[in-house]
């Protein structure tokens, strides 16, 4: 009698009326479970993860995996102690493998933690799938996950996913186990479609618990959006223009996105005769060291005689081309703009005065302007055109190595950049955050392999120590090394990152400059306010006074190698041991004590 009631008591509570269980799923395979297998299916191999309260599904999932013996079937699970840098590092490997991974972060407090990071994402167009838990949605245990600790009653926001909305290309939350496949197939599908960018997740407790089908949709049905090319006239129209142009110029900045443009960009440029210019750069766009190569371009608040003279301008992937009160092209110009994004929908104010804008992958469009311009181009013109390029470009890298030497005892940062360019190879892969140091790293480390060198390609600072690490992992046999500012170093939580670079066998040499503060707020107060109070009392509030150990951060979380160096003459070897130590598989900070502010 009593057995039997027992019995019944349970089947009473197992399910609701509506088919909801009150008690775990019976099976075991549960919403949680084909999630996570879903994302394995579309080529996620990492969920970078910062975990809480909406999680257990996910855990369980895990254990009765390894349990299973089937644990091959699901991500691996990376444990980040910040949402920050679980975000930077899934950025980091998408943008050296091409493939969008997962993070994995807490309610609507998660997500908010991710917020700098999401905006590189978007701005630089990586993808990159999150995924966050929401607070319970029942309370008196009605359902099997209910609300059982205090802080899901505060968790318990309006809009969760409207903190995101602003910055994702796709977002949507998990009703059901029946169709959660096809969710993550298709929020995988945006991520990788040009141009690629975050996709946010977001599932209840309950229903990430509950039972699922084992039978749902398939990645193989939800590919990438194939490349787009542009129409047989509109890449005619573009190359009538180079090829019969008196100056042209190319400008770009993230067509090295695909390493496989860069060449095609080469024999364009070679075709035409087009000097080119790297505005704001991101990538390898254009060999440095090749003759048509005419710099770099970043804040700079001065005439570019090189696009105000250019009488044809075609710009191949830039969100930020010039900037119109300083250095413009001429009004005469023609001006052409190909871009996967070509309007910045994501931008309200933006303009380039183009008479032609098209939408097209740029490596398919610079093989079919490419092929066109060789068709049409004037050999004598051409070699005419070359000619005065490479002078150009001669001239303008000459002025720039006569800076790399040091200022006597002080360690100059064109000289560190310049020693940091002998020291490593053309493998390489470096990531730049280096702030109001990167017009110094573009054009004193000179990359030239595509591939070879990444920005963020956004603006919030604290990306590349963690983007390293993800970089790593997608290319575990490359060394990695980071150029940061000491602002933008303490922004990537060192003590969480370098505790994950020991445990996951994930090392990078970070090489900090360190000038003792943000010089970035300084600068952009000066230009504004060039002889203002601030300025004439030398009053920014940007010194760090007392100025922290930033090699010790590393060591005490993470066991790294370190040293601060504030000498010239023991430079060169400092780099050497600590790119030898990244290579016996330590991760080492050498912060470079550069002139302060």
């Amino acid at each position: 009698m009593g057995s039997d009631a027992t019995t019944s008591a349970t089947s009473a509570t197992s399910a609701t009326s509506e088919g909801f269980r009150t008690s775990p799923a019976d099976t075991g395979y549960t919403t949680s479970r084909a999630f996570l297998e879903a994302l394995a299916e579309g080529g996620v191999r990492y969920v970078f993860s910062n975990l809480g309260s909406d999680h257990p599904g996910v855990l369980e999932a895990y254990a009765q995996a390894r349990v299973d013996g089937r644990e091959h079937t699901l991500p691996e699970l990376v444990i980040c102690p910040h949402e920050s840098v679980a975000m930077a590092a899934a950025i980091g490997y998408a943008q050296v493998s091409g493939i969008p991974q997962a993070v994995l972060v807490h309610v609507e407090c998660g997500t908010q933690n991710i917020g700098g990071m999401l905006h590189n994402a978007a701005k630089g167009r990586v993808g990159v799938l999150m995924y966050a838990g929401a607070s319970p949605f029942t309370q008196e245990g009605e359902l099997f996950g209910s609300r059982n600790e205090f802080i899901q009653w505060i968790q318990d926001v309006h809009d969760q996913r409207g903190i995101v909305r602003g910055y994702t290309k796709y977002d949507n939350e998990i009703r059901t186990g029946a169709n959660v496949k096809q969710l993550v197939h298709r929020a995988l599908q945006f991520a990788s479609s040009a141009p690629q960018g975050p996709v946010y997740l977001v599932g209840p407790r309950e229903v990430m618990e509950a039972e699922a089908p084992t039978r749902q949709a398939e990645a193989a049905h939800f590919p990438a959006v194939a490349p787009a090319a542009l129409t047989p006239e509109v890449a005619d129209r573009i190359a009538v223009a180079l090829a019969e142009a008196r100056q042209p110029v190319v400008v770009t900045s993230y067509l090295g996105r695909d390493p496989e443009a860069v060449p095609a960009l080469v024999e364009l440029c070679e075709a035409a005769g087009a000097g080119v210019l790297e505005s704001v750069p991101s990538h390898v766009n254009f060999p440095a060291d090749h003759p048509l190569h005419w710099g770099f371009q970043w804040n700079d608040q001065k005439h570019n005689p090189l696009l105000e003279e250019a009488d044809v301008v075609l710009v191949l992937g830039s969100d930020v081309p010039w900037i119109p009160t300083k250095n413009r092209p001429n009004a005469q110009a023609r001006v052409f703009v190909v871009d996967e994004d070509p309007l910045k929908d994501q931008m309200p104010l933006w303009h380039v005065p183009a008479e032609l804008f098209a939408k097209a992958d740029l490596g398919i469009a610079v093989r079919q302007v490419r092929d066109r311009v060789a068709e049409r181009a004037d050999a004598d013109a051409v070699a005419w055109r070359r000619d005065r390029a490479a002078a150009e470009h001669e001239r303008l890298f000459a002025e720039r190595a006569l800076r790399e030497s040091p200022d006597g005892d002080t360690i100059t940062p064109e000289y560190l950049v310049a020693c940091v360019r002998e020291a490593i190879d053309d493998d390489t892969l470096v990531l730049t955050e280096a702030i109001t140091q990167y017009p110094t790293v573009s054009w004193h480390l000179r990359r030239n392999r595509p591939g070879s060198l990444l920005g963020s390609g956004g603006g919030s600072l604290g990306w590349a120590i963690g983007a390293a690490l993800g970089a790593k992992l997608a290319e575990p046999e490359r060394t990695v090394v980071t150029l940061v500012g000491d602002g933008s170093y303490l922004f990537g939580v060192p003590s969480s990152v370098f505790w994950m670079a020991r445990r996951y066998s994930a090392p990078s040499l970070t090489i900090v400059f360190d000038n003792n503060g943000w010089n970035a707020p300084k600068a952009s107060a000066l230009g504004v306010h060039p002889d203002g109070t601030a300025a004439r009392r030398d009053d920014f509030g940007v010194h760090f006074d007392d100025r922290p150990d930033l090699p010790g951060i590393a060591a005490a979380a993470g066991g790294a190698w370190g040293r601060t160096v504030t000498s010239p003459a023991e430079l060169k070897d400092s780099l050497d041991e600590a790119l030898a130590v990244v290579k016996s598989g330590r991760a080492a900070v050498l912060a470079v004590r550069v002139p302060g502010l």
